[in-house]
């Protein structure tokens, strides 16, 4: 189930380049990928007219350059010779020209960079998680070595809990080092019930627990570890990545459902909000592939 075999990784220029194509030089193998497209898309690649006129032969077109940059990047990486890949520079609208590339080329997973202290807003890898038709993989720019052992998955106890539990199974099967986490809430209102908050807060635990053991055993799920926390402030995105964090998560997974047909809510406020708050934590977010739906992707179909 963790096989990705057509793999996009989307590049920039910039020092995350490294992070990211050595970090999936290991990943490919990992996920037994057939083909990896080395992507980078600006918005012209053309030289100033007169620079062109003036050194017709001291450059390369830039295309072409580029491409070699990033080629040389993946051989020091040392890539892994049973796994193809393709680089291409493109020119146009990077959102638009990398959802293309991944329906066209029915690409199953889209590794991003996020970015910390290097320049970068992070605002193109969030819209291109919150369109895009698959799963999408999140690599902050801090090079983690080893492997992803201590998986933290958020839970809602929904199908989509249950994908990312599952997956994170094939990543690693002892349950032991798949931490699942559920946030729960005391409901406004509950001191017309007589009880105190904490009280209500032991009622909505309990209802909690109950829910999970329901879960799992419905899906006949091992008894993963299941942290329950009160969330009393703050988001629970960012109540959720803290909680990652002191864990001491390698990767966090999350399954999201796609994009409904009106684009209203893309995949969900908490799901997106984390995409917000964490450039810190690896983060999988699983996607039912091609349940994402909108008008450009509509078009590939005609």
């Amino acid at each position: 189930m963790r096989k990705f075999k057509k793999i996009l990784v989307g590049l920039d220029l910039s020092p995350l380049d490294e992070v990211l194509i050595k970090k999936t030089a290991t990943l490919a193998r990992f996920f037994e990928a057939e083909k990896v497209y080395f992507i980078h898309v600006a918005k012209d690649l053309a030289l100033p007219e007169e620079v062109a006129n003036k050194y017709p032969d001291l450059l390369a077109p830039v295309d072409e350059v580029i491409e070699k940059s990033i080629t040389d990047q993946i051989v020091a990486a040392d890539f892994p010779s049973e796994v193809t890949y393709e680089v291409d520079a493109k020119e146009g609208g990077t959102l638009d020209k990398i959802l293309r590339v991944s329906k066209v080329k029915d690409i199953d997973l889209i590794i991003m960079g996020r970015k910390k202290d290097l320049e970068g807003s992070g605002t193109l890898a969030k819209r291109i998680a919150l369109r895009s038709s698959c799963s999408v993989l999140f690599l902050p720019e801090s090079l983690k070595t080893g492997d992803y052992k201590k998986l933290f998955v958020p839970v809602d106890f929904s199908s989509y809990s249950l994908l990312a539990l599952e997956y994170a199974q094939s990543f690693n099967p002892e349950p032991s080092d798949i931490i699942c986490h559920h946030v729960y809430e005391v409901p406004q209102g509950y001191s017309k019930t007589g009880k105190s908050l904490e009280e209500f807060a032991e009622i909505m635990r309990e209802n909690a627990q109950k829910d999970y053991q329901q879960f799992v055993q419905k899906n006949h799920l091992p008894e993963y570890p299941c942290k329950l926390s009160l969330r009393e402030k703050g988001t629970r995105a960012a109540f959720i990545l803290e909680a990652a964090k002191q864990e001491g998560a390698d990767l966090i997974i999350f399954g999201s459902r796609g994009r409904t047909d009106s684009a209203a809510l893309l995949i969900g406020s908490v799901a997106e909000k984390l995409l917000d708050v964490n450039n810190e934590v690896p983060m999988l977010m699983l996607k039912k592939k091609g349940e994402n739906m909108d008008f450009l992707e509509a078009l590939f179909r005609i």
